[in-house]
């Protein structure tokens, strides 16, 4: 009688260690960017309050608010652009990051988020995300 023998030969095992090996080495790096396209999302979220906010301040009044800001805060004291400092509050972005650049008079303007200057709970996660956004809402590639 013939005995049968089973399981897989070291052959068949290597050639699965290396298929494994292969995929982990394409996958991995294409996932490590997923937490920071997450985190930037608040980043563009906060910039389109302000983007929406100076629309209608443009809308009301036919200029943009004098809002040569250095930081978030600006923007929202005293109410020019009708958002609360929550509004630019987040769990990795706070207000200090925020910086705008254009006149009042100008019909452009742009809106920078740096995570480096963050002081939020988790600003340490966001170090090193920089998003910009122009006045038609379109991201801008630094």
């Amino acid at each position: 009688m013939r005995r049968r023998e089973q399981g897989f030969t070291l052959v068949e095992l290597m050639i699965v260690v290396i298929v494994v090996g292969v995929l982990a080495a394409v996958a991995i790096p294409m996932y490590q960017v997923v937490p920071e396209r997450s985190m930037g999302t608040e980043a563009t979220a906060a910039l389109g309050l302000i983007k929406d906010a100076m629309r209608t301040y443009y809308a009301e009044h036919r200029s943009y608010a004098n809002a040569s800001f250095g930081d978030g805060s600006l923007v929202t004291a005293g109410g020019v652009l009708v958002l609360k400092p929550n509004d630019l509050e987040g769990r990795h972005f706070s207000e200090e990051c925020y910086t705008f650049d254009g006149a009042p008079t100008d019909n452009t303007f742009r809106i920078k988020c740096d995570g480096d200057q963050s002081t939020a709970a988790h600003g340490s996660d966001v170090a090193g995300v920089i998003k910009t956004i122009d006045h038609t809402g379109d991201l801008v590639h630094n």
